[in-house]
């Protein structure tokens, strides 16, 4: 059963996916289906227990790399005689510090990015015998876990981050009595470190044990970050419309839809007003809207990525149209949000809907094959442990997704904070980037499995299965100018990754890579320091550049990729007109509430 949604047309579910999981599961035997409903009660507390890491995917790894490390004689020697020679370079290291009073020439180098043994107190002793033993150690673990032969690559992969996973626990840098810093600190201080960390530890356990008992809106939003001026223009169940009010005295023709993931909130590209790309598109003269999508809870649990399209993408672009009488409009999604806007690109060139006039991509991704480490445990066993959790609580829950994001850069997100905050007792200065981040939003338990089923492991899209709307869709038919970008640090959408757009289509693409990561990479206003960019064109049916190649052809610039955004628009954009109305009541779309609105404040 179900019932439909009057503002928006969206089904909402009532049975679970539990529920019709059970009855497709048994069929008409009652007790197969008693067994399967108590085989996903227990998986799902056991994803639960593993913070949603499936223990049999992990242990097929670490077999596969067993069973062919130990039918590996040669390599077995080949390992012994790098440990030998390992310690034997230790050794002299430990010799050469005695002899000098302490002073050596180090043996090893932490490999680039790697800033745990920064500080110059590690070169002193005892110290820099602790980081060279690890760094050592490290080196040792990557030569045995990676290169055996007859393993999977996948298998390997997993393999090797594990062990790195657990290695990283035991950094020296991360205990007080072999971390010079800390020592030196808590000497100077008298320990008045320790004491400030270990308030700080408490204010973290009691601030993550209220957000789990009843999640707090980030108070913000509206008065610090995602003040904009705009109009909520549309709402229905999955999304607010917002479109925001002009700052020039006349504006493109065409208007800008954003498109945002769903994981994070909208107001990533609305911060404080000195680093958001809503308002400068706003000051470029462009009339702008963006979808705020409202947090899912249990209740939404059968809503799939077809809902996100209809009542979410195609909803905006009717409704953005209606209100400013354009004929076409320019689209721009970001992250999972890119991914969703290529699918309904895709979708409306099938239907010869001739509506788009443009496609920016913003760290999205269409072919998921090289993924980077989220891919990682996206096998068949992990997929179906979420789903059983998910069937049971209705929704990933945002915990459960930033773990996953935190693991990936570990030393950074995890160890390195808890270094600075718990042991040096010194809390990192707050900004508008860093609360946004604290703003996490849940997943629909059906949306994002199909989402982890059909893109990450199948790669339907890229691959021509992927069915939207009840027809399959080939990114091949989009044939719009494209605006892509990647970001050099991205350990959610690598930019070879997003690069492979090249491949899918053989429209007019512009891609950009940018310098900085995922969030910090995008977030790049005019002023920023530091910022540069590589950017280069190729026509539509242009010839294919791999990504090494393209980073020889590209033109390198200083400063921000906005820039370079807003004269691609403006080339596709060159008539101006009046600014539109805030919402357009006559053709159904009347301005509901003041910007952010409403489903941005969901906790």
């Amino acid at each position: 059963m179900s019932k439909r949604d009057g503002q928006s047309g969206v089904v909402l579910p009532q049975e679970t996916m539990s529920q019709a999981a059970a009855g497709l599961a048994g069929g008409d035997d009652p007790m197969l289906a008693v067994a399967d409903a108590m085989d996903r009660a227990y998986r799902a507390n056991l994803a639960k227990a593993t913070f949603g890491l499936s223990p049999a995917a992990l242990g097929e790894a670490y077999l596969d790399w067993w069973l062919h490390a130990a039918a590996s004689p040669g390599r077995q020697a080949w390992l012994a005689w790098k440990a030998w020679r390992k310690l034997f370079r230790y050794a002299h290291f430990l010799a050469q510090a005695a002899v000098n009073w302490g002073v050596a020439e180090p043996c090893i180098q932490p490999l680039p990015g790697d800033r745990r043994f920064a500080d110059p107190a590690w070169n002193s002793w005892p110290y820099s015998a602790f980081s060279q033993g690890f760094l050592l150690w490290q080196q040792f673990l990557h030569n045995a876990t990676n290169g055996v032969a007859g393993v999977s690559r996948a298998h390997e992969n997993v393999v090797d981050f594990v062990s790195r996973q657990m290695l990283d626990m035991w950094a020296p840098s991360n205990f007080p009595l072999t971390n010079p810093v800390v020592t030196m600190r808590s000497t100077a201080e008298a320990g008045a470190n320790f004491t400030r960390g270990l308030n700080n530890l408490i204010e973290d356990v009691v601030h993550a044990t209220r957000a789990h008992r009843a999640a707090v809106p980030n108070p913000a939003v509206g008065t610090s970050v995602a003040i904009t001026p705009g109009k909520v223009v549309l709402r229905n169940h999955l999304m607010e419309l917002i479109q925001y009010a002009p700052a020039t005295d006349a504006v493109a023709a065409e208007p800008v839809l954003i498109v945002p993931a769903w994981i994070m909130k909208y107001y990533i590209l609305d911060l404080s007003p000195a680093n958001s790309l809503v308002r400068f598109l706003v000051s470029q003269g462009f009339t702008v809207f963006i979808i705020s999508w409202r947090n899912p809870d249990a209740r939404d649990r059968n809503l799939g990525m077809d809902d996100y399209l209809r009542a979410g993408v195609m909803d905006a672009v009717d409704a953005a149209l209606a209100i400013t009488g354009a004929k076409t409009l320019h689209a721009a999604g970001y992250c999972l949000g890119g991914t969703l806007l290529s699918i309904a690109a895709a979708a409306m060139a099938r239907d010869d809907d001739t509506r788009l006039k443009s496609l920016s991509l913003f760290a999205a991704q269409e072919d998921f094959t090289e993924a980077g480490e989220l891919t990682l445990f996206t096998n068949e066993s992990q997929i179906a442990l979420l789903e059983d959790m998910m069937s049971q609580q209705g929704y990933l829950d945002a915990r459960q997704m930033a773990g996953a994001f935190q693991m990936l850069r570990s030393n950074d997100l995890v160890w390195s904070r808890a270094v600075q905050e718990y042991l040096l007792g010194e809390r990192q200065m707050p900004n508008d980037l860093m609360a946004w981040n604290a703003d996490a939003t849940r997943m629909p338990a059906r949306m994002h499995a199909d989402y982890l089923r059909q893109l990450f492991l199948n790669n339907d899209l890229a691959e021509g299965r992927y069915v939207a709307l009840g027809k399959p869709v080939a990114i091949a038919d989009i044939h719009v100018p494209v605006f892509a970008v990647g970001t050099e640090t991205d350990h959610v959408a690598p930019w070879h990754s997003v690069h492979k757009i090249h491949l899918l289509t053989d429209t007019d693409v512009t891609f950009v890579l940018t310098s900085g990561g995922h969030n910090a990479g995008i977030v790049s206003e005019p002023g920023h320091a530091h910022r540069s960019y590589s950017a280069l064109h190729r026509p539509a049916a242009g010839r294919y550049l791999a990504p090494d190649e393209f980073l020889r052809a590209a033109q390198k610039h200083d400063g921000s990729w906005w820039l370079a955004w807003m004269g691609w628009l403006a080339t596709l954009s060159p008539d101006t007109v009046a600014p539109p109305p805030l919402g357009n009541p006559d053709a159904g779309y009347k301005a509901i509430a003041d910007a952010p609105g409403v489903y941005v404040r969901q906790a």
